[in-house]
């Protein structure tokens, strides 16, 4: 175990290349707007959206196109002003089949025109949740679970610390990186707010000691608010999943099967907390979002507001197209991402990369037998058994892969990292889980 003198979680986690550097100084700048956009209906944790439009119908930047009456589920909103041109199924970018709003852009696009409504100082608790549940917020850092919802805690578990996580452990990605440090007023307050939804007692941001230039920003933002502090982490992945940035900031652990909650904590993504900012502020529904176009595969990465529903092809040609051939390009960061088969997925709200690998970055060497090292417990943040996961799921045992931590198995890749016989532990875990549910129903 290294030793930085940064706080960090307590077991396990690994020490990959980062690669930061392709574009943690670039700032963010806007994508080309597609002239044709798929927006999916369901871009969300919860209960899928019905459509509000019909083809030919004439939309504008930012009108509801999708919703539902759940409670756990986020609206969609129009990115573009524009026609429906078709809905119809569409491939996500994790490979399921999905309902879209394919939508015909104007040449012209009119800006969003922004809504005034109470000051920020002003907005009651029911206020914020209320917007963020219009506005269509989800968690952007890749699990997309409805904002609103993550805002009303159950009423015996007082929540006593907001946690932004500013730690964007996933190497490649600086998106969060760069939102930090161009907008770190605007995060600040989105934490305020976030504490005043849920009654918080403080706020905390916690930040991977390899962005030092963002803990300056945020600390001279927080200086005048004595509730609001910035930690700076160990550079260490996962340090910003969720049970182990709580781990790292405040030393309390939050026990299997159970949410942060259980420990007074909540945790939100800098994405999610800039997008209620523009919310609470100005009406905005989250409609674009920043994400990183980055790797040795593109020619010149960089990070760019992106409106939902263009096509990863077409922030690779922003980003000067493809350096030849790449082994490989994923939808979000490389340790918990998804590999596409051709460039047409589109961008989700909780895309947060895409990332092209070249060849020498992509170790595919076939799968052998477990050769009993434990390398993939002693990496494993949750302490799981990912060993004896593998041997259940092959042998057809659901009982015993749930007995092993399947279900609390959050994916982070540590495991399959850190194995001599190539084995794809993840691949096992989801396996494992789909067949848990279906047993389940």
């Amino acid at each position: 175990m290294r030793k930085t003198g940064f706080k960090t979680f307590r077991r396990g986690g690994i020490h990959p290349l980062y690669n930061k550097e392709l574009c943690s100084g670039k700032a963010i700048a806007r994508a080309p707007i597609p002239s044709r956009l798929m927006v999916p209906l369901r871009q969300h944790i919860g209960a899928p959206n019905e459509p509000l439009v019909s083809p030919g119908d004439r939309v504008a930047v930012g009108q509801k196109i999708g919703d539902a009456d759940a409670f756990v589920s986020a609206p969609v909103h129009s990115p573009v002003a524009g026609i429906v041109d078709a809905i119809e199924d569409i491939k996500s970018f994790n490979g399921e089949t999905v309902t879209g709003v394919i939508i015909a852009a104007d040449a012209e696009q009119p800006p969003f025109e922004a809504r005034q409504g109470k000051p920020l100082d002003e907005l009651t608790a029911e206020d914020i949740r209320e917007i963020a549940g219009e506005a269509g917020l989800v968690g952007m850092g890749g699990a997309a679970f409805p904002t609103r919802v993550k805002l009303s805690p159950p009423e015996d578990k007082p929540i006593e610390s907001v946690i932004i996580n500013g730690c964007e452990c996933e190497p490649f990605l600086t998106c969060d990186h760069r939102l930090m440090v161009e907008r770190p007023d605007d995060l600040v307050q989105a934490l305020e707010l976030m504490i005043r939804a849920v009654g918080a007692d403080r706020g905390i941001i916690g930040v991977e000691a390899n962005k030092m230039d963002a803990v300056e920003k945020l600390r001279a933002a927080v200086s005048d608010r004595p509730n609001l502090d910035v930690e700076v982490l160990e550079v260490k992945y996962p340090e910003g999943a969720e049970k182990q940035l709580i781990s790292a900031v405040t030393g309390r652990e939050v026990p299997p099967g159970n949410l942060p909650s259980e420990v007074g904590c909540l945790v939100q993504n800098v994405g999610t907390a800039i997008a209620l900012y523009e919310a609470a502020s100005a009406g905005k529904p989250l409609y674009e979002r920043v994400l990183t176009v980055t790797g040795p595969g593109v020619k010149e990465p960089g990070n760019l507001i992106v409106k939902v529903g263009t096509p990863i092809s077409i922030l690779i040609e922003a980003c000067g197209g493809l350096t030849g051939d790449p082994a490989k390009v994923i939808i979000g960061g490389p340790m918990t991402g998804w590999a596409q088969e051709d460039l047409d997925a589109p961008v989700v709200k909780g895309t947060s990369g895409v990332v092209a690998l070249t060849p020498e970055l992509i170790d595919i060497r076939e799968e052998h037998a477990c050769v009993r090292c434990t390398k993939c417990v002693e990496a494993c943040p949750m302490s799981v058994m990912p060993n004896f996961i593998v041997e259940a799921v092959q042998n057809g045992d659901w009982e015993k892969a749930e007995l092993w931590g399947a279900l609390d198995c959050f994916e982070c890749g540590c495991c399959t990292f850190t194995c001599p016989a190539y084995i794809p532990h993840v691949e096992y875990v989801r396996k494992a889980k789909a067949e848990i549910a279906t047993l389940k129903g």
